[in-house]
């Protein structure tokens, strides 16, 4: 039984996700889309769809891409 690297609830269903180099153990999508999913560089949500991404920069819409950018 593997312990959730955010909440650190002990869960015998718990599973990896490895980005990159990056692996974390969690109990839930939740808690694996908190650690590891990336941040809009304009109001700050998790992306977890396709996202707009613009000169490297990920925002999770075009709206905030164009608000961002002015």
């Amino acid at each position: 039984m593997a312990t959730c690297d955010v909440c650190g609830n002990a869960y015998r269903n718990s599973f990896t996700v490895t980005q990159g180099v990056v692996t974390g153990t969690f109990d839930s999508f939740e808690c694996a889309i908190h650690a590891m999913a990336p941040r809009c560089a304009h109001c700050q949500c998790a992306v977890i769809g396709h996202g707009a991404e613009r000169d490297g920069v990920v925002y999770c819409c075009e709206h905030c891409a164009r608000h961002a950018r002015g």
